[in-house]
């Protein structure tokens, strides 16, 4: 009896910082809400007006679905094909001045973002240009926000911004040549967001440095 006791009371428990649901299924209930809201607010109680939405949501969906299919098997032909590694190798090989190899590093991965999406461009480059920015003197945190600039740059970015199509299709009355222009004021503010973490780092690093603390966050 003492046995099955001190066995029952050394069963695992739940961790409580499991969680109660995963991101998709806490943005499914976010979208359930939202259509309840606007069902109260707009009075949508006819049925017609349902099929509408659903029909113009189901066709951007598959749009968007497309569009990132299509991208991922470009940047899976481009692994397999290993020209993204050979390219990020050729970087990491040249004998430059730091801030050069940093400016290559960004038109690398500016280039990158024409064509592959955020999340490849991040699993196929990350391995190969950590170990440089680090041998470089490159702070690792610093580098993830540069990075990260880029991949936005590249989503409103011809001729494969993601974003750019998404804004077509929701307003398909403005030529898709209008929202390239228009992205333009937004790619060369990011530029410029790019170049003051470089004269100022501490901007991307100086909460996490608080937060952790500099020996532990390297």
């Amino acid at each position: 009896m003492s046995t099955a006791r001190i066995t029952h009371s050394a069963a695992p428990t739940p961790a409580a910082s499991d969680g109660v649901a995963t991101p998709s299924e806490a943005a499914g209930v976010g979208a359930a809400l939202c259509v309840v809201c606007a069902v109260v607010i707009y009075r949508m109680w006819d049925p017609k007006s349902w099929w509408q939405i659903l029909r113009d949501t189901t066709r951007e969906s598959v749009m968007i679905l497309t569009i990132i299919a299509a991208a991922v098997l470009f940047g899976y032909m481009l692994t397999s094909l290993y020209l993204t590694q050979t390219l990020a190798q050729a970087i990491a090989a040249m004998h430059v001045n730091k801030w050069v190899l940093m400016l290559l590093i960004n038109i690398f991965l500016l280039v990158c973002g024409f064509f592959i999406p955020p999340a490849a461009i991040i699993l196929m480059t990350s391995p190969i240009l950590l170990p440089i920015i680090t041998a470089a003197g490159f702070d690792p945190v610093w580098f993830g926000v540069i990075m990260t600039i880029n991949m936005e740059i590249g989503l409103i970015h011809p001729p494969v911004g993601l974003n750019i199509y998404i804004v077509n299709a929701i307003a398909p009355d403005v030529p898709v040549t209008r929202v390239m222009w228009g992205t333009i004021p937004y790619v060369l503010c990011m530029f410029l967001a790019i170049v003051v973490l470089c004269f100022f780092p501490e901007i991307a690093t100086w909460l996490p440095d608080h937060l952790m603390g500099i020996a532990l966050r390297k």
